[in-house]
């Protein structure tokens, strides 16, 4: 009888593990530099393009006035900013010419100018940020490059965490301008 209970403890408890390692879910596999560097522009991209696209065009020239707002950027001006520096920083990472007009303080070009316009700008630079990204390797991840502002060097990986510190320091801006408008930003209706 005993040899029968500590079978049945044994079959019990051997069911046990086995549900138990079933719903264990499997590890994720390792992501590579790049993939990190990847998502992480992935997750300030889908943040930024849905609050550009929420604010109606009749208030893309909206910025506030008031106290220590005098001479900021519109919210049309925040976009195109945003997306200028992002070709210019994929740009330094493939160590090329910029694709676009970068302008003075990184304004992107004179030409783009409707609401259409500044969206479809903004969501090509996005595209060309993560074709930058993606030639980033265990090699070249932090080789010294030429930067973009002056004789100083740069390297691909502190280019990428950078810029995805500029985005999500317009993006907080772009919140304000929004909230003053009566527009709630789409990440935070979720």
């Amino acid at each position: 009888m005993k040899t029968l209970i500590a079978w049945m403890g044994i079959l019990v408890f051997g069911a046990g593990l086995t549900a138990f390692g079933q719903a264990m879910p499997k590890p994720e596999p390792q992501r590579t530099v790049t993939q990190v560097l990847d998502r992480a522009l992935t997750n300030v991209e889908r943040e930024i393009v849905p609050a550009a696209e929420v604010m109606p065009e009749d208030k893309f020239d909206y910025a506030p006035t008031d106290g220590e707002f005098k001479g900021v950027r519109t919210y049309a001006q925040q976009i195109k900013h945003v997306a200028a520096t992002n070709y210019e920083i994929g740009a330094a990472m493939l160590q090329v010419k910029s694709p676009v007009e970068i302008g003075d303080d990184e304004a992107g070009p004179a030409s783009i100018k409707t609401k259409a316009e500044i969206i479809q700008f903004l969501k090509d630079s996005f595209a060309y940020l993560h074709k930058a990204v993606a030639t980033i390797t265990p090699q070249n991840q932090v080789e010294s490059l030429k930067s973009p502002w002056g004789q100083s060097t740069v390297t691909r990986l502190g280019l990428t965490t950078l810029i995805v510190g500029h985005c999500f320091d317009h993006y907080g801006q772009m919140v304000v301008y929004l909230r003053h408008n009566g527009i709630v930003p789409p990440a935070s209706k979720m």
